[in-house]
């Protein structure tokens, strides 16, 4: 990934000068490399050759000691990570079990290397558990926090961590790699790969699940929903259903999308999805720009409440219901 040359020779930079930090938050957008990067970064960690390795121009871990040939069965035991499990919050159990990994000795290594995967998905227990390692961390422990841009996480939690940024490559960067990567005899598939970078957001890893998912497919019958149910030809429940089955990490995507782009419209830019520019661009001439921002929140604010489980068809068709705010209302006649 090349677009991540930048932050992985930063941390090489602070290894060879042995200011590497014992906790990293890791932040960039949905799909641009976050948990590759914390994979590569505890790949190289646990290296029985990182000091030499560190030496080089392009460091990388040597793949040939027996660290590395663990980390590559993927069955290294001083290298755990932690994620929500049947839930969409990482709980208080997932965190005491991470301190007691924490504070113990390596097994194999020279240290241990902890990833939380959406350290944005910790539920408030589970993140003052967590505060607590990380005030007294252990000289043998590194912690790599992966956090999703416009996701918060704990100001007391950020406070203790070094931040590196992800950045989002651009568009061709990203379509050079997605190429690379989509499995043989899918390419170009009527311009698919630039239609899944686009609706990405030109997150490279998010469009490639895209194109090997059925989201864009559920994607299409959602947004006709959605014209239909803006046009009054569906009704309010049959409207939510294609949403019901994006689920609500998918839906509330797709709607903070439209909802940006309704931004961007308002202020005379380019839409990030063009098939549904259409809708958005007659809504931005008939509202004025605080409305999409006032959509903005309510995603958010349904994001927050998926803590709850809440039902992804309710919170589609309470968001529905705000789009439908946004139609002018027809003139009676006389």
């Amino acid at each position: 990934m090349p677009w991540l040359h930048t932050a992985w020779n930063q941390l090489i930079s602070n290894l060879r000068n042995d200011r590497l930090p014992h906790a990293l938050l890791v932040a960039g957008e949905r799909g641009v490399g976050k948990r590759d990067y914390a994979e590569a970064v505890a790949a190289l960690l646990v290296c029985d050759r990182l000091t030499s390795v560190i030496a080089d121009s392009w460091p990388v871990p040597c793949g040939q000691c027996k660290q590395c040939e663990l980390v590559a069965a993927g069955s290294h035991p001083d290298i755990r990570r932690y994620a929500p499990e049947k839930s969409r919050m990482i709980k208080v159990d997932q965190v005491r079990a991470l301190s007691a990994f924490a504070v113990a000795s390596p097994q194999v290594s020279h240290r241990k290397i902890v990833i939380v995967n959406r350290s944005d998905q910790l539920n408030i227990n589970a993140a003052n558990a967590l505060l607590k390692t990380l005030e007294e961390p252990s000289d043998d422990v590194t912690l790599l926090l992966l956090q999703e841009t416009g996701r918060p996480i704990l100001p007391t939690l950020r406070s203790r961590c070094q931040t590196v940024t992800l950045p989002t490559p651009d568009f061709a960067t990203g379509l050079t790699w997605l190429q690379q990567h989509i499995p043989d005899g899918d390419t170009g598939q009527g311009g698919a790969m630039d239609q899944a970078l686009r609706l990405a957001g030109l997150a490279p890893s998010l469009a490639l699940e895209y194109l090997t998912g059925d989201f864009i497919q559920h994607r299409q019958t959602a947004l006709d929903a959605f014209r239909r149910f803006m046009k009054n030809e569906l009704s309010l429940p049959e409207a939510a259903k294609p949403f019901k089955t994006l689920g609500l990490d998918g839906s509330l995507l797709l709607m903070e999308k439209w909802a940006a782009d309704l931004a961007r419209l308002g202020v005379g830019a380019d839409p990030a999805d063009p098939e549904a520019a259409d809708m958005l661009r007659y809504l931005a001439r008939h509202n004025p720009p605080w409305r999409a921002h006032e959509l903005l929140s309510s995603v958010r604010e349904s994001r927050a409440a998926g803590i709850n489980n809440v039902s992804p068809e309710l919170e589609a068709e309470r968001l529905l219901m705000q789009w439908q705010a946004l139609m002018p209302r027809r003139r009676r006649r006389a």
